[in-house]
């Protein structure tokens, strides 16, 4: 029932099946775990102990069969504040690790939807000029949160001026994606789809693939590429393209 919204504080999808299947039985065996999680045994072992290590899910001894109960809801949302407490602790120290200068020239790879969204967020923190070419929409994939879409949605209207997005031809379709649309957009002509996507900003190109329209899928991966010279190259080409498409 709020699968996606454990999952986006603490647990795995396995994790907030296992958690609601067992704090809604009370006291329940495996069997009845799978039952009501739709889980097989197998994975299921592995998921209560990692449940157990994190204080969610506990055992109950002195039946016939193993039994586990899970964690009141309130006491989650206790550790889960003791944890950001023990975090703000630290993180002045952690701030001034990191406070060397970022590297001119680097080339990396992020991969799966968490890391995607730590690129949304880099991305609405920065205050240059942004290209997207075959844009997507990909801030409303399955996975984001509605809090962090609007969050990015609401730094990134703030620098509209500064916002140029080329899209895919397929999000023509998509009225409602256009009819959202706060920057200045082009389209790329029929017969140009691709399941890729270019972002241009500062001194980085970001290329992505395995995406759709709406939808940055769970094994997609983003390569970023950090080089001033290159960036320009980029933003030149992109200038090119932008003059040859149409605005409606």
């Amino acid at each position: 029932m709020f699968i996606k919204e454990l999952q986006e504080i603490w647990m795995s999808k396995n994790e907030a099946k296992i958690y609601e299947a067992v704090l809604e039985i009370w006291e329940c065996s495996v069997s009845d775990i799978a039952k009501k999680s739709w889980i097989h045994r197998r994975n299921i072992y592995d998921t209560l102990t990692r449940l157990s290590e994190k204080w969610i899910v506990f055992q109950i001894f002195g039946g016939k069969e193993n039994t586990y109960g899970a964690a009141e809801p309130h006491k989650i949302y206790e550790m889960l504040q003791e944890k950001q407490q023990t975090f703000e602790k630290i993180l002045p120290y952690l701030k001034d690790i990191r406070s060397q200068e970022p590297p001119t020239e680097a080339a990396f790879i992020y991969k799966w939807i968490e890391w995607y969204k730590n690129y949304m967020r880099d991305l609405a923190n920065v205050a240059e000029d942004c290209y997207f070419l075959w844009a997507k929409w990909n801030w409303m994939t399955p996975g984001v949160s509605i809090s962090l879409e609007e969050s990015f949605q609401r730094m990134m209207k703030l620098k509209w001026k500064k916002t140029k997005i080329i899209f895919d031809p397929r999000v023509r379709e998509r009225k409602d994606i256009q009819d959202s649309a706060s920057w200045e957009f082009r389209f790329l002509p029929e017969g140009y789809e691709t399941p890729g996507i270019v972002d241009v900003f500062w001194d980085h190109v970001v290329t992505f693939n395995s995406v759709w329209v709406w939808n940055f899928w769970e094994t997609g991966t983003i390569f970023v590429m950090i080089n001033a010279q290159l960036a320009e190259s980029y933003r030149t080409w992109f200038r090119f393209i932008w003059d040859s498409c149409s605005k409606d």
